[in-house]
């Protein structure tokens, strides 16, 4: 009864207490080159993800490729060289081109719970880059968001590298779109050989009962022997994830809802929703659509990914601070501005066989930067980062591969519906992505607790504080809970 009135006092909103947990007050850390490394290292899986999906955009606006490939499409774009066309490249087997890398990337996400649950975070890592999750057990709770989006802006800079290959290489006929291509080959080759010499993370160590081993590399990613009391809360997690036979079972039950309603399925869902994915897809199809020559567009996609950099090092710096939902609400209002400021643009001055004027053209690069600037603070880092901090040790496996599942087929349909959509909608389809922005940021606001500096094995006393929440894993967590603190003394 105690323990229920303590509760009462918490914040509905998610706060467990001012020091974020029930014992995380006593975790200490020092970062050390051997946690620097191993971040790096682990990051990198982002850089090839953002240079595929880079380069894929580009070439598919490039002339060499569009003759050898697409010759009908080749012929509809020098019809319209200097005149704006919502249908220009709407083609279905084209951006299946596009839309393929994502599909192949959804299938092996099946195989993707069994090795990190069974064989541990690296080697999914090294197998298929799943590395928010390494990310996050590696991170220490206080700077886990600034950690974990390290592999945003590892995805962003492979965005930006792809962006300038492609403008490079469109200039070395007929053949410089193999280089694009194959250029790929760089990142994947270093991720894996990096791979090779990353530690597993402590948490998987657990998991796998390899204590002496998960107890020695945590006192050395955290660069103090002082570990005690999260050592413990890792093995207390442990124990309560080897009760699972089947983690993917487990996901459905009660308790786990929020983590599955909102990690597993909204927020990866509505990262593809935002739209930013299309325009990363097909920015420099989109600016050529809109009467950019084929070198300007390229040159205008270079620059909205060099703002989504620039809005990833925002993030990293502030999100810690500043938490979680400020940054998805405060981004989501822009967002929707945007969105409707482009649909408007378009609307009022942009037609078939009309040129589009420079200066309209101009402010809709401006806009569109200042859209994936928002972007790239919410949606972009922390559609991966806030997934990541939201499952139990339980179902953390399987947890993972469902968010890289749901976001992989969601991936995959905008980017083979897009152009269509472009083409059948026209300027609709940004008011589209601007309501549906307008529904994910309601569901931010009244279903995700602020889960800043609060320890990924603590996370599930947020449900059990939060008004809607706490009906689903209340008595269930409660039950839990204190069983948990019979057996290891935990105090909230």
């Amino acid at each position: 009864m105690e323990r229920k009135k303590e509760r009462r006092r918490m914040a509905g909103g998610g706060i467990v207490d001012p020091k974020g947990g029930a014992r995380a007050h006593l975790y200490e850390y020092r970062i050390t080159p051997y946690f620097i490394f191993a971040c790096i290292v682990g990051s990198l899986g982002g850089s090839l993800f953002g240079y595929d999906l880079g380069v894929s955009g580009g070439v598919t606006s490039m002339d060499d490729f569009l003759k050898e490939f697409f010759p009908d499409i080749y012929r509809r774009k020098q019809e319209h060289l200097q005149e704006t066309d919502y249908c220009k490249y709407d083609n279905q087997i084209l951006t299946l081109f596009t839309s393929s890398l994502y599909f192949a990337a959804l299938v092996s996400t099946f195989g993707a719970s069994y090795v990190t649950r069974n064989k541990g975070r690296r080697a999914s890592i090294l197998c298929g880059s799943a590395v928010p999750l390494y990310l996050s057990e590696m991170a220490p709770a206080k700077i886990r968001g600034a950690i974990n989006q390290l592999f945003q802006l590892t995805t962003c800079l492979g965005i930006l590298i792809a962006n300038f290959v492609n403008y490079g290489v469109e200039k070395i006929h007929p053949w410089g779109w193999r280089l694009s291509l194959g250029l790929a080959a760089v990142p994947a080759t270093v991720m894996f050989i990096g791979g090779l010499f990353l530690p597993e993370t402590p948490n998987s160590l657990v998991e796998q009962g390899r204590l002496d081993e998960g107890r020695q590399v945590l006192e050395k990613v955290r660069g103090t022997p002082k570990v005690e009391a999260e050592f413990q809360d890792l093995i207390d997690a442990s124990q309560a994830a080897k009760a699972i036979k089947n983690p993917f079972r487990n996901l459905l039950k009660k308790k786990n809802r929020p983590a599955l309603v909102i990690g597993g399925l909204g927020i990866p869902a509505f990262q593809q929703l935002t739209g930013m994915n299309s325009i990363l897809f097909y920015a420099p199809v989109i600016f050529q659509s809109l009467g950019f020559g084929s070198g300007a567009s390229l040159y205008s996609s270079a620059i909205t990914s060099a703002a989504l950099v620039l809005a990833t090092l925002i993030s990293m710096a502030f999100v810690d601070k500043f938490g979680r939902r400020k940054f998805f609400l405060e981004a989501g209002a822009e967002m929707i501005v945007c969105s409707v400021a482009i649909a408007v643009t378009l609307a009022l001055k942009f037609g078939e066989g009309k040129m589009l004027p420079k200066g309209i053209g101009i402010f809709l690069v401006v806009v569109i930067c200042i859209f994936v600037l928002a972007y790239g603070r919410s949606w972009g880092p922390l559609g991966w980062l806030v997934p990541s901090e939201l499952f139990p040790l339980e179902t953390r496996s399987a947890g993972q591969s469902m968010v890289v599942c749901v976001n992989m087929i969601f991936t995959a349909l905008i980017a083979q519906c897009f152009l269509v959509a472009l083409c059948h909608l026209k300027y609709g389809i940004f008011l589209l992505f601007g309501g549906l922005i307008v529904i994910m940021s309601s569901f931010i606001f009244f279903l995700l607790p602020e889960t800043k500096q609060v320890p990924i094995e603590e996370i599930h006393l947020l449900w059990q504080n939060h008004w809607f929440w706490k009906r689903y894993c209340g008595d269930e967590g409660e039950t839990g809970d204190q069983e948990m603190g019979g057996r290891t003394g935990h105090k909230v």
